[in-house]
């Protein structure tokens, strides 16, 4: 059996933090006496286009919740691996770092995806158009690079249901474009629990083709025991131009993890010692290995007159090996499909677009139609965890299937400028997705399991804005959406019987939302902010039907509601000092109760599990010159309904980050040296909920106080 060494020696993580907390008052000191000319001003604001609404349009002419970082706010003073540095502050996101990098991250948007035990679900992930999203709506985040990012727009609210099945919200990560001289990048960083990061980017243009390549190696003792990790990412991206009015560009990915598994926590072993790892994950070593490999290729081309066509192939492997605590008692059944999951996915898929007047004028009419299909052929087996009295190998077989899911979704978009200060957009998606499983394990007591279903549903959106001004805007908007299960979800059946669940209905729902935006652009305040009152009515919400034997069956409840209000602001108080905000109360409800397989009864009224019904997130960036800034980063987070009965709820919380960084330029060098301080009080909370889990260990506690302290270094040719 394999444990994770101890955490560091006592004291050091105190001496450590005490260290970065000095550097960052010495570069404070340092500040004072830069040479550096004082920070010139911003002046006019930028001009930024939304992609993410399929008709691109301009941020203050855009009829959704739409929050945009630039790759600068991602990757400055952060460590870039997870998105859970930058977006924690997104309205209407509740973003959760489980500190296991054997499972993804835990997304919701406006409680969409809050069920989620492991990956993202009910929320479409795409990055340079790739859907990092499979037809049933299971996606992951962990291959996105967040050094080579150019921005993420975070899309909520009813125009996500253009993007079809499983669109609670949208995530969209765009690479940046090589241009320019060549330069070299190489950076480092380290920090507490062994943490380390290198990496290394070059980027240009040469012979009209722009390029950016990166590579990273992410190292991590772990807080927790039994939490260490070891992920590798590569990225690239070529650009060109075959001709005048044409453009070509090819992606490449590829990310490598092996990450042990500390499990969950109860709420009695969470207070007794929240970097503990329970009995089970420790006897049968749990660990993931996970291996992915994606290609795309997008081609654009103007055909005149306002016309454009648009064609996006890609093409990619995933490779999974977790090995899971699951007792061996609960493995004994004929029906069982183990402790050992291994895993082969190979999927591809294309979107074709064809638009006219992609930014229609006063009384014209701009149209966008295409068709988007992927397929993911999966050869999935399942093992015992052990091995006579070995535990923590691969053991029998105990599973063995192949199955297949696709959709192919047509969809089109219309906008309407019919009057000087009116706009309405109007869109629809026709989404069909298929499962098909053909069994090939058949034993005394598990027959075939091979089945098939297949869901559909047209998913219309309609919405109205209106200008007051050139700075100020209002609209609504009202939309419907499909939420499949994944085949996660199908794979057990309650009571242990056999077969896939394809009895599991689709979630079907409606959403309608008001939204408000402003941008401020005088001589002191600059800026923008917005807000935005949602309300969301679902149909069938897919819950746990029962939790045993380490394994999660579903069923579908009844009715839920999700509603809400969000505010959110990017505002420049003075030439040099920048204050993000966001605020989100979430009102996620079952409007119907439901009894699961055991009878236990949930009434109505109950918070949907995994929401939080308040956020609020407050940062201040301090640019005193070109070369200094420094930062400070306040979050809050209110308690997380652990379970649907609300019995045990994760107590609400409070962090507060510090960061400082400053630039140095000698000749055709430059020099970033920055240093950051998370959870400067060294508060005690959990930083991620285990959504109904069986044994009750809902709970994965988040580190103290935490430091880093890195460099990068560019050359330029």
């Amino acid at each position: 059996m394999h444990t994770q060494p101890p955490c560091p020696v006592a004291g050091w993580p105190l001496k450590a933090s005490a260290l970065a907390a000095a550097l960052l008052l010495a570069q404070a000191a340092l500040a004072q006496s830069s040479s550096a000319p004082a920070a010139a001003a911003t002046g006019t604001l930028p001009d930024i286009t939304i992609r993410s609404t399929l008709l691109q349009s301009s941020a203050e002419h855009t009829p959704a919740s739409v929050t945009v970082l630039d790759g600068e706010r991602l990757q400055d003073r952060q460590w870039q691996v997870n998105l859970s540095e930058a977006l924690a502050g997104t309205p209407g996101l509740l973003l959760q770092n489980r500190q296991n990098y054997a499972q993804d991250l835990q997304l919701s948007i406006r409680g969409h995806g809050a069920r989620s035990t492991f990956g993202v679900r009910g929320i479409q992930v795409f990055v340079d158009g790739l859907p990092a999203t499979m037809p049933d709506g299971q996606g992951q985040t962990n291959h996105i690079d967040l050094s080579a990012l150019e921005r993420i727009e975070v899309l909520r609210g009813p125009y996500s249901a253009l993007y079809g099945n499983a669109s609670g919200g949208v995530i969209n990560a765009y690479t940046e474009r090589g241009q320019g001289q060549p330069s070299v990048q190489g950076s480092f960083a380290v920090g507490s629990n062994g943490q380390k990061r290198l990496g290394l980017k070059a980027q240009g243009e040469a012979g009209g083709v722009g390029y950016v390549v990166s590579a990273s190696r992410f190292l991590t003792d772990g807080w927790r025991v039994h939490s260490g990790a070891d992920k590798n990412l590569f990225n690239a991206r070529l650009d060109t131009s075959p001709g005048a009015d044409s453009q070509l560009t090819v992606v490449a990915n590829h990310v490598n993890i092996d990450a042990q598994d500390a499990g969950g926590l109860t709420p009695q072993e969470w207070q007794l010692d929240p970097r503990s790892t329970a009995a089970g994950p420790l006897q049968f070593n749990m660990r993931k290995s996970m291996r992915q490999t994606q290609t795309g290729l997008t081609y654009e081309r103007q055909l005149g007159g306002g016309t454009a066509v648009r064609a996006m192939v890609y093409g990619g492997s995933r490779r999974i090996t977790q090995y899971q605590s699951i007792p061996v008692a609960a493995q004994k059944p004929p029906t069982s499909a183990g402790g050992v999951i291994d895993m082969g996915r190979d999927y591809g898929g294309l979107d074709l677009r064809w638009a006219h007047n992609a930014q229609p004028q006063t009384g014209e009419v701009g149209v966008i139609v295409g068709l988007a299909a992927n397929v993911v052929q999966e050869d999935r087996q399942g093992y015992n965890n052990h091995a006579g009295e070995l535990l923590g190998i691969k053991g029998a077989l105990r599973r063995d299937e192949r199955n297949t899911l696709s959709n192919l979704d047509p969809y089109a978009q219309a906008s309407w400028a019919f009057a000087p200060q009116w706009q309405l957009d109007a869109g629809v998606r026709w989404s069909r997705v298929r499962f098909k499983s053909r069994d090939h394990y058949i034993a005394p007591g598990n027959g075939d399991d091979s089945g098939e279903a297949r869901y559909r549903r047209l998913l219309p959106v309609l919405s109205l804005q209106h200008a007051w001004d050139a700075r100020t805007q209002w609209y609504a908007s009202i939309g419907g959406g499909l939420e499949t299960p994944t085949f996660n979800e199908i794979s057990y059946r309650p009571a242990g019987l056999p077969g896939l669940n394809f009895g599991l209905q689709p979630a079907t729902s409606t959403s309608a939302e008001i939204g408000l935006r402003q941008r401020l652009a005088g001589d002191g305040l600059r800026g923008d902010w917005s807000a935005a009152l949602f309300h969301t009515r679902t149909s069938n919400e897919i819950v746990p039907a029962e939790n045993a034997g380490g394994r999660t069956s579903y069923q579908n409840a009844g009715r839920t509601r999700r509603q809400g209000l969000e505010l959110g602001a990017g505002l420049w108080l003075t030439r040099t000092l920048r204050l993000d905000a966001a605020l989100t109360v979430l009102d996620a409800k079952l409007r119907a109760g439901f009894c699961d397989a055991k009878g236990v009864c949930v009434p109505a009224g109950r918070r949907i599990a995994g929401t939080a019904q308040r956020q609020a997130a407050l940062a201040l960036d301090w640019r005193p010159d070109s070369a200094w800034r420094f930062g400070l980063d306040w979050r809050h987070v209110g308690s997380i309904a652990a379970n649907d009965s609300n019995s045990v709820l994760a107590p609400s919380y409070a962090v507060l980050a510090a960061s400082a960084g400053h630039t140095l330029h000698l000749g055709a060098w430059k020099l970033d040296t920055f240093a950051r301080i998370d959870n400067l009080a060294d508060r005690r909370y959990v930083g991620s909920v285990i959504v109904n889990e069986g044994n009750g260990r809902y709970y994965e506690g988040a580190p103290g106080r935490q430091w880093m302290v890195g460099l990068n270094l560019t050359h330029q040719f």
